[in-house]
């Protein structure tokens, strides 16, 4: 039995060995990659499907913004080859669209294959206003309106804007915190 699931700490290391499985080792030069490193993914918004104590496939959406107008960036989506062609990535896409939806977000944007997500309602023409950081096929630029004219009057350079995970530096306790006993 296969379920989705918000993403745990404990599926990250699963959920690595799949996108370099999906994406090969230069998945990392990606300009959407650069838009997430260093962020955490949108709150509510990172899922994994499960099967047999495995990842299966995966999911996120990020915060971002062109000026001062939020949207999600969505992605990666990887579904595991064993389980390609049974549905699995409709699943993780249509879960992930139903509570970005449901958190009460207004436009996601993606950078993906046309003839895979129109179907889910993204299209190029809702993406004419949006830039990316660095190089892209301006064809694969897609942008899905939950709330229709989300996007109207957008115009510029998508920017990061996701929480950053809290480290200490240099391998020191955070400030105001303390071990204790």
């Amino acid at each position: 039995m296969i379920t989705i699931d918000s993403e745990k700490l404990f599926d990250i290391p699963q959920r690595e060995m799949l996108l370099d499985q999906s994406f090969g080792p230069s998945r990392g030069l990606k300009t959407c990659e650069r838009l997430r490193e260093g962020r955490l993914p949108s709150r509510g918004l990172a899922f994994v499907a499960r099967g047999n104590d495995q990842v299966l496939g995966t999911i996120r959406l990020w915060d971002v913004a062109v000026g001062t107008r939020p949207l999600l960036m969505l992605g990666p989506l990887a579904v595991s080859p064993a389980c390609r062609g049974i549905g699995l990535g409709s699943d993780l896409m249509v879960h992930a669209l139903a509570q970005a939806r449901r958190l009460g977000h207004r436009a996601i944007f993606l950078v993906g294959d046309a003839p895979y997500y129109n179907r889910f309602g993204f299209h190029e023409k809702a993406a004419e206003g949006l830039d990316l950081p660095g190089p892209f096929a301006r064809e694969r630029l897609l942008a899905l309106e939950i709330e229709p004219g989300a996007l109207s009057g957008v115009s510029g350079m998508v920017r990061p804007t996701g929480p950053v995970p809290l480290r200490p530096e240099n391998g020191e306790a955070a400030r105001g915190f303390r071990a204790v006993a």
